[in-house]
C-alpha cells in the first residue's frame, strides 16, 4: 500500500547516548505537533495508513552502531535516521543553513556568510537524504519534504525518481527577490529549481508564495500562471497553507487538573498582579531586545501600572554552541537586570525573567493565566506561539499583541498589531490591552479562535497533501495530452492516408526559436527545404499562419509556394494566388494608437515598436523581464480604456502587446481556408494566445498542438520548435513518393 514518507531536518526523537546503549527521547516544536496530530487521525481512520519519517536523530552515531539504531527506530517508531558526521552538522546545520539561509530568509543579511566550503556540505547532506529516502521509497508513496535545510532534495529525488509525488513546504520566510539575489549565482538558481523538484511547493503566506514566484521568473526566467509553473510537460504549482496548531488539545488542557493547579501556583506567585506573558527561542529574529524596550516604554509612559504588572518573559535555550548566540543571551541578562534594576522595589520585580524550556502545563497554564501576551517576532514565518495562546483561552478572554511581520498576523488581524521595531507601539499596545473590557477581549478573539478551529494541524497537513494529489492527477492528465512517439505514429499514417489535407502552422515560437527583434527570425535552410518537403507530399494546402505582415511572408516564404496568412489572420493568400482581405478594414485608428505605444518605447529600454497594415506592435522582448511584464500590464490597461469605443482589440502574446481590427483572428481565416479545401485531415500547430482562437475554431477531430505551454485549448502539446521540426520531418518520411 501506498505510504507518507515525510522527510525534515530533525526526527521526531532525538538520540542520546546512555549506559547500556542508546535511547530516544520525544522532540517537541511545530512541525512534530503538526504531523503528530495528523498522523494520529490519519491512523485511527485507516488501520492500514503507513509512515515513515525520514530525518537526523540529533546526534553522532558511531557507524558501528548505525545499523542497530535504524532497526530499531523503523520498527519502533517507524522513523529511518540519516547519520551525519560532526562535520556535516557543524558545516550543513550549524553553516550554511543557520549561517547563510536562516538569516537570509529572515531578513538579516548582515548576518550572512557566504563560504563555499559550507554551501559543498549542504550539497553533499542533501545528497544523503536523497540516499535515504531512495532506500525506504516504494512506488505509489507520497514523499513530504520540509523546510529550509533541505531545498535540494526535490530535485535531486526527480532526477532519480521522475514519475515520484513530492511536495515540500517551508516552514520560514520566503524573502523578497532583492535578499535571494544576494546569493551567489549557482547557489540561488540551484536552490530555486531544487525546490521546483517538487510537484506542490507550501508557504505559510500569500507573501511569502508570490515572493518566491517572483524569484524563480527573475532567477531562472520561468514564469506562472497563477502559481502554477510550467516545466517542460510537467507542471509545479505554488500556494499558501498556514500551518495550524491542535486547536482542541490546548483548549482542553486548558480545563485539565493539572493544568488548572500549576495555574493556581503561578497565580499565588505573582500575588493578584496583572500577567504579560511571553516565550520564544533564543534567536535574533525574534526581538526579545526589543520586546524588551517596548515594555520598558509602557512602564515610563504608563506609571500608574507600576507594582501592578509582572512581565513572565521566558527564554528557551537555542543554538547555544553559536558565538552570536552566546552573545545574544549576554545582552538580555543586561536588559532584564536593567528594567528590573530601573523600576522594581523589594516588593515587586517588573520581569519574571526564565532561561528554559517550558513542560506543556506550565505553558498552557501560562498562556491561560496571562491577560496579555506579548508576541513581536523581527520576522516569523507563522509563530505558533500566538495561535497556542487563542486556544488555551476558553472563556475567549485576553488580548494577543502580535508582530506585523509573523505570518500569523495575516490570519489574525482582530489581535492588537503592532510594529516589533518600535517601542511606543508596544508600550501603547500595552496599555490598550491591560485596559480592554472582557466584552471586547472576547468579540476579537471568538473569531480568530472560529478559524484556528476549523483549520487546524490535521486540516493544514489534508489541505496540503490533497492538493498535492489533485497537482499530481493533473500533471497526469498533462502526461497524456503530451505528444507521445505513438501518437506521432498515428498522426503521420493518418496524414498518409488523408484524401485531402489542411496543415496550419504558426511561424514565431512554432517553426523557429523566438530573436531578439523579430527581423532576425527569418527561417533557416532546414525548415525551407523542410516545408517545401512537406508540400510536395500534402494533398491539400499548409499554410503559415502568423502575425507577421505580409510582405515579410511572402519575402521569406514566397519560393516554397505554401499559403500564407498574414497579420493574425487579416491577409490570406492561397499557394499561387493573391492576397486577399478577409474581411473589409479600417486602418486610420493606427494614428491615434501609435503615439501610445512609441511612448512606451522611449520609456522602456530595449522595446520595440512594429507597424503592420492592420495592427500595431510593442514588443519587450530584450528589456528587463520583470520591468516590461510590468509595462506590459499597464499598456494593456491604457489600451484597453483608449480603444473601448473603437473597432479594434488588444491582445498579449509572447513579450509582445498588440492592437488588432476586432473579428479578425487566426481562427476565422483557418475557417475560412478550410471551407475551401474541405479537408478529412487537419492539423494546426501554435505556442501562443493568438493560437488559442485557431485551436477553438477547429472541428473536434482535428490534431490541435501547443508548443510550450500545457494550459491551452489544444488536443495535444510539445517542448519546443525542435519537437515541431521533428513531427513534421515524420510526416514527410511517413508519406512516401519521390520528390
Amino acid at each position: 500500500m501506498p505510504r507518507l514518507v515525510i522527510v525534515s531536518n530533525r526526527l521526531p526523537f532525538t538520540a542520546q547516548q546512555r549506559e547500556g546503549g542508546w535511547g530516544f527521547v520525544a522532540s517537541s516544536g511545530g512541525l512534530v505537533s503538526a504531523l503528530s496530530a495528523y498522523l494520529a487521525k490519519a491512523r485511527a481512520e485507516n488501520v492500514d495508513f503507513e509512515c515513515v519519517w525520514v530525518g537526523w536523530p540529533g546526534a553522532a552515531v558511531p557507524e558501528a552502531e548505525q545499523a542497530r539504531m535504524r532497526a530499531v527506530a523503523l520498527e519502533q517508531y517507524g522513523s529511518f535516521p540519516v547519520f551525519l558526521s560532526q562535520d556535516d552538522v557543524r558545516d550543513f546545520y550549524q553553516g550554511f543553513s543557520n549561517a547563510t539561509l536562516w538569516p537570509l530568509f529572515h531578513y538579516f543579511p548582515s548576518y550572512v556568510e557566504y563560504n563555499p566550503q559550507q554551501w559543498a556540505a549542504y550539497v553533499r547532506v542533501n545528497a544523503l537524504f536523497r540516499d535515504a529516502v531512495l532506500e525506504v521509497f516504494r512506488p505509489g508513496d507520497t514523499i513530504w519534504i520540509h523546510d529550509y535545510q533541505l531545498m535540494l532534495l526535490p530535485a535531486q529525488l526527480r532526477a532519480a525518481r521522475a514519475d515520484a509525488t513530492i511536495g515540500f513546504f517551508l516552514h520560514i520566510p520566503f524573502p523578497s527577490h532583492e535578499l535571494i539575489r544576494l546569493l551567489p549565482g549557482p547557489w540561488k538558481r540551484e536552490l530555486l529549481a531544487g525546490v521546483l523538484g517538487a510537484d506542490l511547493v507550501g508557504f505559510h503566506t500569500h507573501e511569502y508564495t508570490q515572493h518566491f514566484l517572483h524569484s524563480v521568473f527573475r532567477v531562472l526566467g520561468w514564469d506562472h500562471k497563477l502559481g502554477q509553473i510550467a516545466l517542460g510537460d510537467q507542471v509545479r504549482r505554488a500556494d499558501t497553507f498556514p500551518i495550524g496548531i491542535d486547536f482542541e488539545q490546548f483548549m482542553t488542557a486548558a480545563n485539565d487538573p493539572a493544568v488548572l493547579q500549576r495555574r493556581a501556583e503561578l497565580s499565588l506567585g505573582i500575588r493578584g498582579k496583572q500577567l504579560i506573558f511571553s516565550v520564544d527561542r533564543l534567536d535574533y529574529t525574534k526581538g526579545i531586545v526589543k520586546r524588551l524596550q517596548g515594555f520598558e516604554e509602557f512602564l515610563v509612559r504608563y506609571p500608574e501600572w507600576h507594582e501592578r504588572v509582572v512581565f513572565a518573559l521566558t527564554v528557551v535555550p537555542s543554538r547555544t554552541e553559536v558565538r552570536q548566540y552566546g552573545r545574544m543571551k549576554k545582552e538580555l541578562d543586561e536588559w532584564v537586570g536593567r528594567i528590573n534594576g530601573r523600576f522594581g522595589s523589594t516588593e515587586w520585580v517588573p520581569i519574571l525573567y526564565q532561561y528554559r524550556a517550558l513542560d506543556f502545563n506550565s505553558l498552557v497554564a501560562l498562556y491561560a493565566l496571562a491577560p496579555a501576551a506579548l508576541i513581536t517576532p523581527l520576522r516569523d514565518g507563522m509563530n505558533l506561539v500566538a495561535k497556542e495562546y487563542l486556544a488555551s483561552k476558553p472563556d475567549s478572554t485576553g488580548v494577543l499583541i502580535l508582530s506585523e511581520m509573523a505570518g500569523a498576523a495575516r490570519e489574525l488581524g482582530e489581535a492588537l498589531i503592532v510594529n516589533p521595531n518600535h517601542a511606543s507601539e508596544i508600550a501603547d499596545a500595552l496599555q490598550q490591552a491591560l485596559g480592554m473590557p472582557a466584552v471586547e477581549q472576547m468579540a476579537r478573539n471568538r473569531p480568530m479562535q472560529e478559524r484556528l478551529k476549523a483549520y487546524d494541524a490535521r486540516r493544514w497537513a489534508e489541505h496540503f497533501l490533497t492538493t498535492l494529489a489533485r497537482v499530481k492527477a493533473q500533471q497526469g492528465q498533462l502526461a497524456t495530452r503530451h505528444l507521445s512517439a505513438q501518437m506521432q505514429t498515428e498522426i503521420a499514417q493518418r496524414y498518409a492516408a488523408a484524401r485531402c489535407s489542411l496543415i496550419l502552422l504558426d511561424y514565431d515560437g512554432t517553426l523557429v526559436p523566438f530573436a531578439p527583434q523579430p527581423q532576425l527570425a527569418a527561417p533557416d535552410a532546414e525548415l525551407v527545404g523542410l516545408l517545401a518537403a512537406m508540400r510536395r507530399r500534402t494533398s491539400g494546402g499548409i499554410f503559415l499562419v502568423s502575425g507577421r505582415d505580409r510582405a515579410t511572408l511572402s519575402d521569406w516564404f514566397g519560393s516554397v509556394r505554401v499559403g500564407m496568412i498574414a497579420e493574425h489572420g487579416a491577409w490570406v493568400r492561397r499557394e499561387g494566388a493573391d492576397w486577399r482581405l478577409l474581411k473589409s478594414l479600417a486602418s486610420d485608428w493606427k494614428e491615434q494608437i501609435a503615439p501610445i505605444l512609441r511612448v512606451y518605447v522611449a520609456q522602456v529600454a530595449g522595446s520595440l515598436f512594429e507597424e503592420k497594415e492592420f495592427s500595431l506592435a510593442w514588443h519587450y522582448r530584450r528589456c528587463d523581464p520583470e520591468l516590461g511584464a510590468q509595462r506590459a500590464k499597464e499598456l494593456i490597461d491604457e489600451l484597453t480604456r483608449y480603444t473601448a469605443n473603437l473597432d479594434v482589440q488588444v491582445l498579449e502574446g509572447k513579450k509582445v502587446v498588440e492592437v488588432r481590427n476586432s473579428g479578425v483572428n487566426k481562427g476565422a481565416a483557418a475557417l475560412l481556408v478550410a471551407s475551401e479545401l474541405s479537408p478529412d485531415f487537419v492539423l494546426a500547430v501554435g505556442d501562443d494566445e493568438t493560437d488559442e482562437d485557431l485551436f477553438r475554431a477547429l472541428p473536434p477531430d482535428a490534431i490541435s498542438i501547443r508548443v510550450g505551454a500545457p494550459f491551452s485549448h489544444a488536443r495535444f502539446r510539445m517542448n519546443d520548435y525542435r519537437d515541431v521540426r521533428r513531427l513534421l520531418a515524420r510526416l514527410v518520411a511517413t508519406h512516401g513518393g519521390a520528390d
